[in-house]
């Protein structure tokens, strides 16, 4: 909640892990995200929604958001790193998975050997929203792999801030410890 406090307002904000260079969190995470091991998403999903089922912010939630990735960065990788990680939070948590609300309209380049300024300089208009009236007043759970500035997280979050009476909560794998 730190992370984005006078930023975006939030219901909830929770990471699982700490992730520190060099470190087992480090690993699974580059495994997951850059080796094709998408069962280490749906294992974290599996064991953090039993954490986060007796969590009173997260009994309103409507529906469960993956940060998502550009098309040709989804067709160069194959998959989103969050995908199996989302869908195991939905099955424990009994909360649709959508993956088609939020979109990435600009393409870039991954944010890993980025500096700290050139990570928050996240263009306003990255991501935009498809949404209809059902979406109106929705608790919505938007979902990452590792939260570092929390610059992405909050331009999905102002994207999806456009859906009348939106209201957003953040869960990530990990928070880069500093």
């Amino acid at each position: 909640m730190q992370k984005f406090y006078g930023k975006i307002p939030l219901e909830f904000a929770a990471s699982l892990f700490y992730f520190h260079k060099k470190g087992i969190v480090q690993e699974m995470i580059h495994k997951l995200k850059y080796k094709g091991h998408e069962e280490i998403g749906e294992t974290i999903g599996n064991w953090y929604a039993e954490e986060l089922k007796n969590i009173e912010q997260i009994k309103s939630i409507d529906l469960i958001i993956p940060v998502p990735l550009h098309p040709k960065k989804l067709r160069e990788r194959g998959y989103n790193q969050v995908t199996k990680f989302g869908k195991s939070l939905s099955d424990v948590l009994h909360i649709p998975f959508n993956e088609g609300v939020l979109v990435r309209t600009v393409y870039s380049k991954t944010q890993t050997r980025k500096t700290l300024l050139g990570r928050t300089d996240v263009i306003e208009n990255i991501f935009d929203v498809v949404f209809s009236d059902v979406h109106h007043n929705k608790h919505f759970l938007l979902i990452d792999d590792v939260i570092t500035t929390g610059s992405t997280l909050e331009a999905c979050s102002r994207a999806l801030l456009k859906i009348p009476g939106a209201k957003i909560s953040i869960v990530s794998m990990a928070m880069a410890h500093n």
